[in-house]
C-alpha cells in the first residue's frame, strides 16, 4: 500500500477488492479473513487506539471516514472493524477500567499480529444487556484466576477473533457483573457456526460458548455491583453511532451509485432514451440525494462534536443513530422501487445492499428505547 496515502484514501483502496469479494463471501456466508489479513497489511487494525498505549490515535472523524469507505465496498468487514475500533476506543478513553498494562498488550497484539477483538454481551435468554438484567455467564473465582461459563450470541467476527471481552456476572453471594478478557484460542472456547442471517452474512455472527474457561485474576475489568454499574456515557454512544452510521451509510451510497449507473445504462425500447432522463426518475433521485445529505451532516456534525469535545447525550446520539439508519435504509428501498426486477435481481447488488442496510435498525440502542427516552427527557423538561 502507497505510504503517501491517508488512512480514508488506504481505506477506499482496498474497499474496492473487499467488493469483489463481497458477493462470494455473502453468498457463501464465509468469512472474508484475506480482507483482515490485508486491513492488517495496511496497518488500519489499531487506528482507533490512543498513540499512548501505541495505537495511531485516529480522530473520530478518520475512523468515520475508514468505516464508510470500508461499509461501501463489504460491510460485514466494516462491521467487525468497527466493533475493533470501539473496544480499543473504551480501552484507551480517560478512566477507563481497563487495566493499562492490558490495554497496552491488546494494542501491541494488533499491530504486530493483526488481533482481533470484539466484546461478547448479548445471550439466548437475556437477549441485549441494554435493556437490563443479569448475565447468566458465570465467571467462578479461582485459585489460578477465573473459570468462565455461559454461551453468548450474535458473536461478530468470532471466526477471527484472538481476544473476547465477555461479560460476566461473578458467583459471589452478591454477585458483580463486568468484563472478563478471555484468549479465544483459550481451552474451553468454542464456536459453534449458527450465523444464517439475511444480511450481513460474512460477519461470522456465531454462537461463542464458553465451558470452564480459564482467564488471569487480572482479566477481570470493571467489576461493579449490578446496582453501581455506570450511566449510559454519552461519548461512547456518540462514537458507536459514529462508526456504526458511517457503516450503513456507505452500504447506502454503495446502492445509489448502482443506482445512478442503472439508470444512465438503461434504456427501453419503447422510451429510445436512458431512464436517466426522466423526470419522475430524477425526483426520486433528488430525493435519495437529500437522505444521503443528511446523514453526511448529521455525521459530521457528530464526528466534529468528539473530535472538539462537545458533550453529546446519550439520548441525543440515539436519535442521530435513529436517523441516520432510517435514511441509509430508505436510500435503498427507494433504489430497490425504480429499478423493479432488475434491482430485486441476485446478478445485481441491490438486494444484497438493502439486506445488509436493513441489519442496521437491530444495533443498540433500539428505536423503541431511543424515542422513549428522548420523548421522556423532552415532556420532564418541559414543565
Amino acid at each position: 500500500m502507497n505510504a503517501s496515502l491517508s488512512w480514508g484514501d488506504t481505506a477506499r483502496v482496498l474497499a474496492a477488492e473487499f467488493g469483489r469479494r463481497a458477493p462470494q463471501h455473502d453468498r457463501d456466508g464465509t468469512f472474508p479473513h484475506e480482507n483482515f489479513a490485508d486491513l492488517h497489511a495496511a496497518g488500519l487494525l489499531a487506528l482507533a487506539a490512543p498513540r499512548a498505549l501505541g495505537g495511531q490515535g485516529a480522530t473520530s472523524t478518520q475512523l468515520a471516514e475508514v468505516l464508510g469507505a470500508i461499509g461501501y465496498g463489504c460491510p460485514a468487514t466494516a462491521l467487525v472493524l468497527s466493533m475493533q475500533y470501539i473496544q480499543q476506543r473504551q480501552a484507551g478513553r480517560p478512566g477507563s477500567p481497563w487495566p493499562e498494562a492490558l490495554a497496552r498488550k491488546l494494542v501491541r497484539d494488533a499491530v504486530e499480529r493483526g488481533a482481533l477483538i470484539n466484546a461478547l454481551r448479548v445471550e439466548p435468554e437475556l437477549g441485549s444487556p441494554a435493556r437490563g438484567g443479569l448475565p447468566a455467564t458465570v465467571a467462578t473465582k479461582t485459585p489460578d484466576g477465573w473459570r468462565i461459563s455461559g454461551r453468548k450470541i450474535y458473536s461478530t467476527g468470532s471466526p477471527a477473533l484472538r481476544w473476547l471481552a465477555v461479560w460476566a456476572r461473578t458467583d459471589e453471594a452478591v454477585p458483580r457483573v463486568g468484563t472478563f478478557l478471555v484468549r479465544a484460542d483459550d481451552p474451553g472456547v468454542l464456536i459453534e457456526e449458527t450465523w444464517n442471517h439475511l444480511g450481513l452474512r460474512a460477519s461470522g455472527s456465531h454462537d461463542v460458548v464458553l465451558d470452564g474457561v480459564l482467564t488471569p485474576a487480572d482479566h477481570a475489568i470493571g467489576l461493579v455491583l449490578p446496582s453501581m454499574a455506570p450511566a449510559k456515557d454519552g461519548a461512547f454512544q456518540a462514537e458507536m453511532t459514529l462508526l456504526l452510521g458511517a457503516l450503513y451509510d456507505g452500504v447506502a451510497r454503495a446502492a445509489r451509485d448502482w443506482l445512478v449507473a442503472f439508470l444512465n445504462e438503461r434504456i427501453p425500447a419503447n422510451l429510445g432514451a436512458p431512464l436517466a432522463s426522466l423526470p419522475r426518475f430524477q425526483e426520486a433521485v433528488g430525493r435519495i440525494e437529500g437522505q444521503l445529505l443528511s446523514n453526511r451532516l448529521l455525521l459530521a456534525r457528530l464526528a466534529a462534536d468528539l473530535d472538539g469535545g462537545v458533550p453529546t447525550s446519550a439520548t441525543d446520539a440515539g436519535l442521530v443513530k435513529n436517523l441516520v439508519m432510517a435514511q441509509a435504509i430508505a436510500v435503498v428501498q427507494d433504489a430497490l422501487s425504480l429499478t423493479s426486477n432488475h434491482g430485486l435481481s441476485r446478478r445485481n447488488p441491490l438486494e444484497r445492499h438493502l439486506r445488509d442496510v436493513l441489519c442496521g435498525r437491530v444495533h443498540t440502542p433500539q428505536e423503541d428505547s431511543v424515542l422513549v427516552a428522548a420523548g421522556r427527557a423532552a415532556l420532564e423538561n418541559g414543565r
